[in-house]
């Protein structure tokens, strides 16, 4: 996913009625500090770390981020005038410039073996930025993001979400059920336990294909339990099954994490 979008990957009922649903969302990079700070949302991003500069060298330079108004300085947080058309060009020149500047530093930078978890700090101002977000509570986000307040960046993708959340009917969950987000139809019978090491590797990866882009089950195994081990426990949020009640940042649904984290203390106290 490229330019603002959001997108429903599952939507789920549980018995009780509370509605949980996964959306993947994309945005720009710099706004995301922003969105981070929604703490009922469970997420995971595509990493700025993991991909090779190669690629977000051209994917800056193929379809860059722009700001979407070009606001007059004011004091505050938000800009109540725009610029006129002249001084947009301008800045969008700019702006450009800058993205230039940091891809002959970033391949300045090359020359001498950076590794590319620096290197591409240089790119994020420029990038898109794609999200796997699971939640049960919606309202207080679009409340602060949908309005003219909000940074027209994330207020943008907000009402995109909005319209996707309104649009979108649920499917009703039985209390043995499993929330599995990224799965595809074809794979729906497959062995639940399977199924939700696949969905929490896939989410972790924010998406059902490897870098390489393929769907690989064995891979989606091996990365779950490499997550297992190294202790990155955020992808086992979003696959979840009913259970009464608040649990973690979720309401009447308990996340695979509670299961992975039980059998981690399990494991150290059987050990110890």
């Amino acid at each position: 996913m490229a330019g603002y979008g959001a997108k429903i990957l599952l939507d789920s009922l549980a018995p009780t009625g509370e509605r949980l649903t996964t959306m993947e969302v994309c945005f720009p990079r710099f706004v995301l500090a922003e969105f981070n700070t929604h703490r009922q949302f469970s997420r995971n991003s595509a990493s700025s770390r993991a991909i090779p500069t190669a690629k977000l060298i051209e994917r800056v330079l193929a379809d860059p981020v722009l700001p979407l108004e070009w606001g007059r300085n004011q004091p505050g947080m938000a800009a109540s005038s725009l610029l006129d058309l002249e001084a947009v060009r301008i800045a969008e020149r700019a702006w450009l410039h800058a993205r230039d500047e940091a891809v002959e530093s970033v391949r300045e930078l090359q020359t001498l073996q950076v590794h590319k978890q620096v290197l591409n700090r240089l790119l994020e101002p420029f990038l898109w930025h794609t999200v796997i977000v699971t939640a049960t509570e919606w309202t207080n986000f679009f409340s602060l993001r949908c309005t003219p307040q909000a940074q027209p960046e994330i207020r943008e993708v907000a009402l995109k979400m909005r319209a996707a959340y309104e649009r979108s009917s649920p499917v009703p969950l039985n209390d043995a059920e499993w929330h599995t987000p990224l799965l595809q139809d074809d794979e729906l019978g497959l062995d639940i336990e399977l199924r939700k090491r696949m969905s929490a590797a896939r989410c972790a990866r924010v998406s059902y294909l490897t870098h390489d882009g393929q769907r690989d089950r064995s891979k989606d195994i091996e990365l779950c339990e490499r997550l297992m081990e190294q202790r990155h426990l955020s992808p086992f949020e979003h696959v979840a099954t009913p259970v009464p009640g608040a649990n973690a940042n979720f309401r009447g649904w308990r996340q695979m994490r509670a299961d992975v984290e039980a059998i981690a203390w399990l494991t150290r106290s059987a050990s110890a």
